[in-house]
């Protein structure tokens, strides 16, 4: 399947990134998927679409994200949420009349799979504690770039490696964000779990196998 950017912003428009991510998971066919990090979307709907063509409606999807930008996340990166696009911004301000990185605008991406997608609105270094983890095979990590954030990030998701399920991290060699790095090396050495970097040093897939 090919990532598509659904006329918004995505992380992953590197040539190639994207089919790269759909493909890592393929491999290992996930039912209950965790997304830390919606931003516009575009990685949920096209994570919806692959687990759709693989299970039918048998599968479940759980986005958290701020979706928001304020004071109090000014620490943490946020990608740029503004098109440099003239019509994009026209499509969004006066036809959708949506701010892409809404709740609203994101669960509107999303309308076509209601009945499988979960979207919280809230910070993960709080709402990771209150989601029941044994029950996720497969998390994309791609929350606040923080290295304290990452590290509560993981350690919240432990529960989905001892079920021998997948952590796949972003931007593990984000030169602007060392503590995602950082962070992920602590994790691995104190846990002694297996760890792959891949797609020239973008993902981090972590697995206990």
């Amino acid at each position: 399947m090919k990532y598509k950017k659904y006329f918004r912003k995505t992380s992953l428009k590197q040539k190639g990134h994207g089919d790269f991510f759909l493909s890592e998971i393929e491999k290992e066919t996930p039912k209950f998927f965790l997304e830390v990090g919606v931003f516009h979307g575009v990685t949920a709907r096209n994570v919806c679409e692959l687990l759709h063509e693989i299970h039918k409606d048998d599968f479940k999807y759980i986005g958290l994200d701020l979706f928001e930008e304020t004071e109090e996340t000014k620490k943490e990166i946020i990608p740029n949420t503004k098109f440099n696009n003239p019509l994009k911004q026209m499509y969004f301000k006066y036809i959708k009349k949506q701010n892409p990185y809404s709740l609203d605008a994101v669960k509107d991406l999303l309308k076509k799979f209601e009945k499988n997608v979960h979207l919280i609105k809230g910070n993960s270094n709080l709402i990771l504690k209150k989601i029941d983890m044994t029950k996720i095979d497969y998390v994309f990590l791609d929350g606040g770039h923080d290295y304290d954030t990452v590290k509560n990030d993981l350690i919240n998701c432990i529960d989905v490696i001892h079920k021998n399920g997948t952590i796949l991290c972003d931007d593990y060699n984000l030169g602007s964000a060392p503590g995602v790095k950082k962070a992920i090396d602590e994790y691995i050495n104190l846990n002694k779990f297996n760890c792959e970097i891949i797609c020239d040093g973008r993902f981090a897939k972590i697995q206990y196998k």
